[in-house]
């Protein structure tokens, strides 16, 4: 059984894509910035962009019927490089003793210039 999940983002119809799908017992949350339809939520800086994101993840996981817990997979694409110790301090703190697979990539650029985090999740309800 599928199940999408909307954050109620105006850019999911017109893109065509869920804030989060749930397929039996995965749960995949979609590439979320700190971004919304009435502008940037947080400052311009990695750590309060990686809060506000962790909000939003967690909100499509728990329409999802999952938690932090349950996540087995993250993906951090950062604008630059620099803000690895940064975000990754925000990531352990959630992930600490849960400790998901994730990779860190840098990227040219996100959907707006004042974005420099995105994150994606996976989880797996057990």
């Amino acid at each position: 059984m599928r199940t999408n999940i909307s954050s109620g983002s105006p850019r999911e119809p017109q893109l065509g894509y869920s804030r989060a799908v749930k397929a039996g017992n995965l749960v995949f949350v979609a590439g979320t910035t700190s971004g919304a339809a009435q502008g940037q939520t947080g400052e311009a800086e990695a750590v309060a962009q990686t809060r506000v994101i962790f909000e939003k993840i967690e909100a499509a996981l728990k329409q999802a019927g999952a938690s932090f817990e349950d996540v087995v997979r993250t993906r951090l694409y950062l604008t630059d490089m620099s803000h690895f110790d940064a975000v990754g301090a925000v990531h352990g703190e959630i992930f600490g003793d849960i400790r998901p697979v994730t990779a860190v990539v840098e990227v040219g650029a996100l959907a707006a210039p004042e974005l420099i985090v995105e994150i994606e999740a996976d989880a797996v309800i057990l």
